[in-house]
């Protein structure tokens, strides 16, 4: 049986990753220095597909200036220039920065949390909307959008196979080498600590009133959302 530290470790950790996850985004996507190059005035927006909304609706839809949404979109036009994001470039991406693991499942949960519109690619204003939350947004806004990457068939609960889906992800993406010792119910073992923590009323799902709940009793969930605030 885990320890209560350990057990709840698990927890803060799965919000770390989301976090982490999008700072190596940025970092792929040469977009955590801001102090490069000289940033033109307005969007240079030839020789994509798809062209995003105007700087003056992002920055009033987002927590971003439009000097930020502008190097933003520098770096996502540069790496990605037809303007959007497939699944398959998201797992290239994340097999990148997991060679001891596979990243491929949670890059492909990660990928439809990113996907707002459910339309199979992440457009720039998808990718700007998740960052400014990840990274701007208030605790519950932080916390839903985390809710919403657990809930993997969007029907606004958390069961306990999607979980399991996702603990799963995080362990396979992590590898071998950081957990040397992991035995075959060890995710098992996690995800049921995680509902008797969640599941306040005990009906074997996690709401989003719950989950948020939980999350803003524990601490250590609390300070891992202040992680990454003022990293642009």
């Amino acid at each position: 049986m885990w320890a209560e530290g350990e057990s709840e470790g698990l927890q803060t950790l799965g919000i770390v990753v989301v976090l982490c996850s999008s700072l190596k985004l940025l970092h792929y996507l040469r977009l955590i220095d801001l102090s490069d190059d000289k940033i033109e005035d307005e969007l240079e927006m030839t020789m994509v597909c798809h062209r995003p909304e105007g700087l003056e609706q992002l920055e009033a839809q987002t927590n971003f200036t439009k000097r930020e949404l502008q190097v933003l979109y520098r770096g996502f036009k540069n790496e990605c220039p037809s303007g959007v994001v497939n699944e398959e470039t998201f797992k290239q991406i994340y097999a990148q920065f997991f060679p001891h693991g596979d990243a491929s499942m949670y890059a492909h949960y990660l990928f439809h949390a990113f996907d707002i519109t459910q339309t199979g690619s992440v457009k720039f204003e998808d990718f700007v909307t998740a960052l400014s939350i990840l990274l701007r947004g208030t605790v519950h806004e932080k916390l839903r959008w985390t809710f919403n990457l657990y809930d993997i068939n969007k029907d606004g609960y958390i069961n306990k196979e999607e979980m399991m889906d996702i603990v799963k992800a995080i362990y396979d993406m992590m590898g071998k080498y950081t957990y040397p010792v992991l035995k075959e119910d060890t995710p098992r073992q996690h995800v049921d600590v995680f509902f008797q923590k969640m599941d306040k009323n005990k009906d074997g799902i996690v709401t989003l009133d719950e989950f948020l709940e939980s999350c803003q009793e524990d601490d250590n969930i609390m300070r891992s959302l202040q992680l990454f605030q003022n990293v642009m």
